[in-house]
């Protein structure tokens, strides 16, 4: 019986490590919810890191304008399997991009 606190979603989307002191990565999430994020990443990140991720949100038909969500978290857990990884999402904006 499922027990989380908030509602997951499946959604694969293609996300890239950008800052804190994990090292860059990238990979696509696996599922999303309002405080957290599991992804399967190319390289693993340490658990207890602070995290700065990009999750690319995808495109609405016609749009010039590519739309990315810029998170700020830690990193809760991980799995050398893929290599997963969860993380906190604690801060997030959106970031519009000219494509």
């Amino acid at each position: 019986m499922e027990q989380r606190k908030n509602q997951r979603f499946d959604l694969r989307l293609p996300f890239e490590v950008i800052g804190g002191s994990a090292p860059v990565s990238r990979g696509e999430t696996k599922n999303v919810s309002s405080c957290g994020v599991l992804f399967a990443a190319d390289k693993p990140v340490a658990v207890g890191d602070p995290i700065e991720y990009l999750i690319t949100l995808p495109k609405a038909k016609g749009a010039r304008i590519s739309v990315r969500l810029r998170c700020i978290g830690k990193v809760v857990r991980g799995e050398d399997e893929g290599p997963q990884f969860a993380a906190t999402l604690e801060r997030y904006e959106f970031v519009r991009e000219r494509v």
